[in-house]
């Protein structure tokens, strides 16, 4: 006698599918990023005492642009559709 019906092997199978091709997709993205980590290690840090004596940064204020109202307007063009 069978526990599961046909439909029933059928979505089991599909749920399992699924997980199994989820768990390869991801398993794969993850050794991608593991892979490009250990390419390109990271450059060598220099000591804080170097960073110090650059001294404080400088920020520079900029002001937006003013966009100046039109005093006159154009006379208006004639549009003509073909």
């Amino acid at each position: 006698m069978q526990l599961l019906s046909i439909q029933a092997f059928g979505i089991l199978y599909t749920v399992i599918l699924f997980l199994l091709c989820l768990f390869i997709v991801h398993a794969v993205r993850l050794a991608v990023i593991g892979y490009k980590s250990v390419k390109n290690k990271p450059a060598e840090k220099k000591p804080a005492a170097a960073q110090e004596q650059q001294g404080e940064p400088v920020y520079y204020i900029v002001e937006r642009k003013k966009k100046r109202p039109k005093s006159e307007y154009s006379d208006p063009k004639r549009i003509q559709f073909k």
